[in-house]
């Protein structure tokens, strides 16, 4: 079978674990060169390590993605060294659970520029540099966008940002051939969700979801794999929910 992304650039944030290394690993796997870029470059650099380790082509760059010049830094860095741009995936987030009586000011500050502004600056950052042909932008989003939960005022509510946002820039960036959409999944058992929900919250979440089960970083992957692929040619401005049907009943 051919690599889907051969001869394609690809930029994933939040790419250290979870949903973003997932999919930097199946970008690279695929055929393209992959810019992993987390918080803190070491994280990324393991992840690389592993990339080249399997034949694969990648750089690590450290980047706060809240900081809009260390975006356009690793965006230039990304086309310098790889040499060129064709897929973006935003998958950076900085999360906490807590009740609305307890939310404070730093914490809206650090989710929204993590999870919302980080979004912006990178589509402001890339779409100069990315080729009409096939270019991508993918955006992590969740189900919560589509329905509220306790203890996720902030959550809920910047995810449904991520959504207005990708809806307005297909519609800006569409005439440049640069398709926007999102991803919108249900909880994943990654380390991170595990790290906030115990065995007991899990079981619960699972429980609700229609195919009876959590999802899978694979998952999320692979939809991000299709998004990124000539396969989805003509899908722009959409959020593609991949929740086990969650999204059809409540939450």
């Amino acid at each position: 079978m051919s690599e889907r992304l051969s001869g394609r650039v690809a930029l994933v944030t939040g790419a250290s674990r979870g949903l973003g290394r997932a999919i930097a690993e199946l970008y690279a796997a695929q055929g393209a060169a992959v810019a992993v870029l987390d918080l803190k470059e070491h994280w990324a650099q393991t992840v690389v390590d592993g990339i080249v380790a399997r034949g694969g082509r990648g750089i690590a760059v450290g980047c706060d993605v809240s900081d809009r010049e260390a975006v356009q830094a690793a965006v230039s860095r990304t086309v310098n060294e790889l040499g060129g741009l064709d897929v973006v995936v935003s998958s950076a987030m900085w999360n906490r659970y807590e009740p609305i009586a307890d939310i404070a000011p730093e914490t809206l500050a650090r989710m929204s520029g993590v999870g919302f502004d980080g979004i912006v600056w990178i589509i402001q950052a890339a779409a100069p540099h990315m080729s009409a042909k096939g270019a991508s932008i993918i955006n992590i989003a969740s189900v919560s966008a589509l329905k509220g939960m306790k203890n996720a005022l902030l959550y809920c509510g910047i995810k449904a940002g991520v959504g207005g946002l990708t809806r307005a820039a297909a519609v800006e960036l569409g005439a440049q051939g640069i398709r926007v959409n999102a991803i919108a999944p249900a909880t994943v058992a990654t380390e991170g969700v595990k790290s906030m929900l115990d065995a007991e919250a899990l079981a619960e979440r699972a429980a609700r979801i229609p195919l009876g089960r959590l999802g899978e970083v694979e998952d999320i992957a692979n939809t991000a794999l299709w998004l990124a692929s000539e396969e989805s040619a003509f899908v722009n401005g959409q959020m593609i929910t991949v929740d086990g049907g969650l999204a059809n009943g409540i939450l």
